[in-house]
């Protein structure tokens, strides 16, 4: 008895950590005969399964409008709460008639009932939950009072509605246990975690030629270290820490490449990165990696095609010194691709996954020289990296693979539909896949900032 699965959000696109982790939801799913569907504002999955509605991105002129006018400030006007509800009123219609379309029977709600990035898209979906009695799953990340930003606001009396609503037709995900225990002791609401996962049950097979090609794309030499910071460039990923890192190492052959696009958080922090590497003589190199027409096989350029797991195989090693996380897609990429990482002990870090025994270089919101000399030990010996990140692999793959995905799902779909509900199960792959599994391909390309001009602080 499978069933028609309606994902909604503000954005299904690129590489954050919503659309990554609603990607291998929907994996998981479709490999056990479930149909998937999307709705949001921006929305790279199939066209002839998805709704896109520009109103429901939180980039939206008109939402963008409304945050300035309730987010920091205590009171609102009669003509912002209007626009919230005009806004509503539309986002409702189209949620409405996109259940209808695909005939919808389980909605999962990603991260849109969690944080007020978009209120009149949080309540649309409450009040359509509401009135159509749709089961479904809220999947939260973060949380409205994990952020300093909402910590004034206009909109308290809509937050309390609706971030999160506790309807009895919603069932609640979390993705650590911090939020879980915050969510019972501000709301009462009771919750089921999932931590984010990885397919460690399959490891990625990787094309050594793609891989090359890469390299030699972003400009690396073949004797040139790529030093990988695979996170978005905003604040809270402490990514000066990895410019520091590379400064200390103090070798040429160091390279500090970072993946992900700046701009969910505005662009002053990607500005004030690229000064800060240029001051302390770190080669840094700003990698876009934009979604393209998977049919467009050059995007009419000439410039070649790559999927996010074309950057992984060839960095030398990892950096993720966040300052706040959910949890942390990045870290579990670095272990499935089986690199040695240097982490922050960010709270969920220090809570629900150092316990487990990973074997990482460790920073605890400074950079010792301690721990710059255990990374420098790691990129000139090869025995005890391996050792290392095999060892970590293991670890992953008991706690992080997508088997705890379908357990805990096959749980929640089973309290919604009855134990006739068929418990999700692995297919066999298709021999000819290299794991890109998650991606549409993409379009890579960089930017290095020249350095040579630099004024370089010793």
């Amino acid at each position: 008895m499978t069933k028609n699965i309606g994902f909604v959000s503000t954005r299904f696109a690129g590489t954050d950590g919503v659309s990554l982790e609603s990607s291998k939801w929907a994996d998981v799913l479709k490999q056990n005969g479930y149909c998937c569907f999307w709705f949001g504002g921006e929305v790279d999955r199939n066209p002839e399964n998805s709704v896109l509605v520009p109103e429901a991105h939180f980039k939206h002129e008109q939402v963008q409008w409304i945050n300035a006018q309730v987010i920091g400030n205590k009171g609102r006007t009669q003509s912002v709460t209007g626009a919230i509800h005009d806004m509503r009123s539309l986002l409702k219609s189209e949620l409405h008639d996109f259940v209808n379309q695909f005939n919808i029977d389980l909605i999962i709600a990603e991260n849109t009932l969690t944080i007020p990035l978009h209120v009149p898209l949080g309540l649309a979906i409450t009040e359509t939950i509401a009135e159509t009695q749709l089961p479904t799953i809220a999947h939260h990340h973060d949380f409205y009072w994990e952020r300093v930003r909402y910590s004034i606001n206009a909109v308290s009396d809509y937050i309390r509605m609706a971030f999160p609503p506790n309807l009895p037709n919603i069932r609640h995900v979390l993705i650590n246990s911090e939020a879980q225990e915050q969510l019972a002791h501000r709301t009462g609401i009771s919750s089921t975690i999932i931590p984010n996962v990885l397919d460690f049950e399959n490891p990625p097979r990787i094309s050594q030629k793609r891989t090359r090609i890469f390299r030699e794309s972003i400009g690396l030499d073949p004797s040139d270290r790529m030093i990988l910071q695979p996170t978005r460039i905003v604040q809270r990923k402490g990514i000066e820490f990895a410019i520091e890192l590379v400064k200390e190492l103090g070798d040429q052959r160091n390279k500090l490449v970072i993946s992900h696009e700046a701009g969910d958080e505005g662009m002053e922090y990607a500005e004030w990165l690229k000064e800060h590497a240029c001051d302390h003589g770190v080669d840094l190199r700003l990698v876009s990696i934009r979604i393209d027409d998977p049919l467009n096989k050059n995007n009419g350029s000439g410039t070649a095609n790559y999927s996010l797991w074309d950057v992984y195989p060839y960095a030398d090693f990892i950096t993720f010194p966040s300052l706040y996380e959910g949890f942390g897609n990045a870290f579990l990429e670095g272990i499935y691709f089986k690199k040695p990482i240097l982490i922050n002990r960010y709270a969920t870090f220090v809570r629900d996954i150092e316990p487990l025994g990973f074997d990482l270089a460790v920073m605890d919101g400074y950079l010792s020289k301690k721990t710059v000399q255990n990374v420098a030990e790691l990129l000139e010996s090869s025995q005890r990296t391996d050792k290392m990140v095999n060892d970590n692999y293991q670890i992953a793959a008991r706690h992080y693979s997508y088997s705890v995905l379908r357990n805990q799902l096959t749980a929640i779909i089973r309290m919604f539909f009855g134990d006739d509900v068929e418990p999700l199960t692995a297919k066999a792959l298709d021999s000819a896949d290299e794991r890109n599994l998650y991606f549409d391909q993409q379009v890579v390309m960089y930017k290095r900032d020249d350095i040579s001009n630099c004024r370089v602080i010793n």
